[in-house]
């Protein structure tokens, strides 16, 4: 997600900057700082308990994806977790939440500190989720596409015992295809059509939308998960988007034509994923309402959250348990959130 909140700016456009809300059609690039962290450091980043900080938004699908991720491998002692203010200002991604509004390990007001850090004047807005390196207040990354894999096949050394194999080799080819399908069509279909400024442009981008939907909805009718009998990092990409859909991209992205809640299997498949330890207690439906609804004014002028729908549904039973799979494999569910990164009632069922 993109802090930047300029004329013609998506401030929820993903990591990268570049939105095109305004212009002829949503356009998502790459992100400019792609260095990674790996157990050799060949980057300049080796694998270090303790030395980086993972920022993110809790409002943001692409930032909940390191949330879960973390979560599900016990990286939290590993990694410290930043969560910046659902409502960005002018200058972008804010630490409001923290006393006297600073982040208390890196000490800054705005991300956007550490990115100048790492470079002054860089191409590009500032988007989470973000990995910065506490000995030097820098930004190390905003890939989003690659954190969550390193910290799955990079940082085994400092997984906790019984952390399941969300990319395991056997099925890499597998999982990427699904995944690259589900990004284009799903991820960030939904943004193309929140963000499409002509008739065509959107029914071509919801279309799309709902198509892959029902396209992975065959998948997850004879399966419990999308590759495999196990979660994996497919899992996590789609349930991202699941989770805002009828809060936020039915109505706020016009991507209407039915709700999760009225498709039994997709339905029943977020609710097991959202049930299961690692998912649902990253998700906060307060943070990602009042983001969406405010910040896109463009979308939202008059900023209004709805107060809809209900979320008791989240805890409802899915029955996905009958078609078998194994969620963490041969391993074990994570442990009780860490104290200090509970999510508050306000943004719970």
């Amino acid at each position: 997600m993109s802090g930047d909140r300029g004329a013609g700016q998506d401030a929820d456009a993903g990591p990268d900057g570049n939105s095109a809300y305004g212009r002829k059609a949503f356009k998502r690039s790459k992100a400019h700082f792609a260095d990674r962290i790996t157990a050799d450091g060949r980057d300049g980043w080796p694998v270090e308990s303790g030395r980086y900080r993972l920022v993110v938004s809790r409002a943001c699908p692409w930032a909940s994806r390191a949330l879960v991720s973390r979560r599900l491998l016990g990286l939290e002692d590993a990694v410290s977790l930043a969560v910046a203010d659902p409502i960005q200002d002018d200058r972008g991604w804010r630490f409001t939440l923290d006393p006297d509004g600073r982040d208390p390990v890196l000490g800054i007001r705005f991300l956007s500190e550490a990115y100048d850090r790492r470079e002054s004047g860089h191409p590009g807005g500032v988007s989470v989720p973000a990995v910065v390196d506490v000995p030097s207040g820098k930004l190390v990354t905003n890939d989003y596409q690659q954190i969550t894999l390193d910290f799955a096949t990079e940082w085994t050394a400092l997984h906790r015992d019984g952390a399941p194999d969300l990319y395991p080799e056997a099925l890499r080819d597998e999982i990427d295809e699904v995944m690259e399908d589900v990004y284009e069509d799903v991820n960030n279909g939904v943004y193309r059509a929140g963000f499409a400024t002509g008739q065509e442009e959107y029914e071509a981008a919801c279309a799309g939308v709902f198509r892959r939907l029902e396209l992975v909805a065959g998948r997850l009718e004879r399966q419990r998960y999308l590759v495999g009998d196990t979660i994996t990092e497919a899992d996590i990409r789609l349930f991202t988007t699941l989770v805002r859909f009828d809060g936020v991209y039915h109505g706020h992205f016009k991507c209407n034509r039915w709700k999760l809640a009225e498709h039994p299997v997709l339905w029943a498949y977020a609710r097991d994923l959202y049930q299961t330890p690692g998912f649902g207690d990253t998700v906060d439906f307060d943070h990602i309402k009042r983001h969406y609804y405010r910040v896109h004014t463009g979308i939202n002028p008059v900023g209004i959250v709805p107060i809809g729908p209900d979320l008791s549904g989240w805890l409802t039973p899915h029955h996905r348990e009958e078609l078998g799979g194994r969620p963490f494999g041969d391993g074990t569910p994570p442990g009780p959130v860490p104290s200090g990164e509970e999510v508050p009632a306000a943004g719970r069922p």
